[in-house]
């Protein structure tokens, strides 16, 4: 089950996580108690209720590169042009923009 943090201008806002379900995208208490918090999209509010889609979230999506370097991006990481969370956080750790996506490994122990 892939899971993200995502920052916002390096401080850490939010959680996103793919699972058999869909996408969820879910605001951490911490950072929404802070005063003039910003979202990380027009589309996502800040908002302590978590968002569900079937799909990824089309700002997320967004993150992710094109054409020519979404070629070269496939092929590095050997990741299929469906699996949008795969581009997101291979290609999204350090995007141009406050945005930030970064993988969260999970122990297999």
């Amino acid at each position: 089950m892939p899971k993200a943090v995502v920052k916002i201008n390096g401080t850490m806002a939010g959680w996103l996580v793919q699972d058999e379900h869909g996408y969820h995208f879910v605001y951490d208490k911490g950072y929404i108690s802070q005063q003039n918090v910003r979202p990380v999209s027009l589309t996502l509010p800040v908002q302590e209720a978590a968002f569900t889609s079937k799909v990824l979230f089309p700002f997320f999506d967004g993150l992710i590169p094109e054409g020519w370097l979404l070629d070269i991006a496939e092929r590095n990481w050997k990741i299929n042009s469906r699996d949008r969370m795969g581009l997101l956080l291979a290609c999204c750790k350090d995007c141009i923009g406050a945005v930030s996506v970064e993988e969260i490994k999970e122990d297999n122990q």
